[in-house]
């Protein structure tokens, strides 16, 4: 056999038996550390276990960016779907994603759902020297006059950090559909949008406020968790504290799937299973900001499941989509 075949047929072979897990964005951001902290979870499970369970030599981070996570989805579901040992990055935002309608005509049950390790939480900041130092005076601002107040979000309306603000300004009597918006790519853009006077507030996740809360520039409202958080932002009450019901977690996870065979699957659900007891796990998540969160395999898929119904209705409230 030539030389150049055997390559090919070799490196085939790795390709078969090497485990994934794809980013459903460019290098860097929340979805790359998701893929990162799956692999850090599976390179320190202990050696007997890792060695029966998972022959590849490590899980390897593929980047497959497009459609906000609909390329990866559509990629896994058309294509890849009974690879045993590929996973997939996902985010709440991905789950509001799928019951929007953004993946087109795709469904809870189109993936497996394998395990969710970390969270965190929605935030709303303005800059360091702004005149609203609580929550309620940066919405009853946007309720006496929305021309005044240019929230920075990335998505547009509907998306995550839209949601956030509409649950808290429709509690102050405001309809959201009047808020005035600017649509940034990601939290790095919003922030460097307001540190430039652009935008006079922002609706985000709190692992973007620790990584620019520091600078002395910042001014972190509130957090929308249900208890104040530990850390940097220990100081900085929910939303709750001041008057207004919204609690919203950022889950971190991975799928797989779906017609991956159940022994495999329940392999990879058994890998995650107890990862936040692993000190050099725990450490990680901290440093990146997250928090701890686990739901794995038949919980996880019951939990998104609700979402995606949690989300419709919010949908409906808002006047996004008709009601049936």
């Amino acid at each position: 056999m030539p030389m150049l075949a055997l390559a090919c047929l070799q490196a085939a072979a790795m390709q078969a038996n090497e485990a994934q897990c794809l980013v459903p964005s460019k290098p860097g951001g929340a979805m790359d550390l998701t893929c990162k902290l799956a692999q850090h979870a599976v390179h320190d499970l202990p050696g007997k276990t890792r060695q029966h369970a998972f022959p590849a030599a490590d899980l390897t981070l593929r980047y497959l960016p497009g459609g906000v996570g609909a390329v990866a989805w559509h990629t896994l579901v058309s294509q890849r779907r009974a690879e045993a040992d590929t996973l997939v990055a996902f985010s709440g935002g991905s789950v509001l994603n799928l019951a929007r309608g953004k993946f087109g005509k795709a469904s809870v049950d189109d993936v497996r759902w394998v395990a969710a390790f970390a969270t965190d939480y929605g935030m709303v900041a303005v800059p360091a020297n702004s005149p609203y130092r609580t929550l309620r005076e940066l919405i009853d601002a946007i309720r006496r006059d929305p021309k005044r107040v240019l929230i920075g979000m990335s998505g547009t309306i509907g998306s995550q950090d839209w949601m956030k603000m509409a649950l808290l300004v429709r509690q102050a009597g405001f309809d959201p559909r009047k808020m005035r918006f600017v649509a940034l790519e990601g939290g790095g853009e919003q922030f460097v949008a307001m540190d430039a006077g652009h935008v006079q507030a922002i609706s985000g996740d709190t692992s973007e406020a620790l990584l620019n809360a520091g600078s002395g520039k910042v001014r972190v409202l509130a957090v929308l968790s249900e208890h104040r958080l530990p850390g940097a932002l220990a100081n900085v009450p929910t939303a709750r504290e001041q008057g207004f019901d919204a609690v919203w977690p950022v889950i971190r996870g991975v799928y797989m799937g779906k017609d991956v065979p159940e022994a495999d699957y329940r392999r990879w659900v058994a890998a995650f299973d107890g990862i936040g007891a692993q000190p050099a796990f725990a450490r990680m998540r901290v440093e990146a900001g997250l928090y701890p969160f686990a739901l794995s395999g038949d919980a996880l898929t019951r939990y998104v499941r609700q979402s995606v119904a949690d989300y419709n209705k919010r949908a409906v409230e808002f006047k996004l989509v008709r009601e049936r």
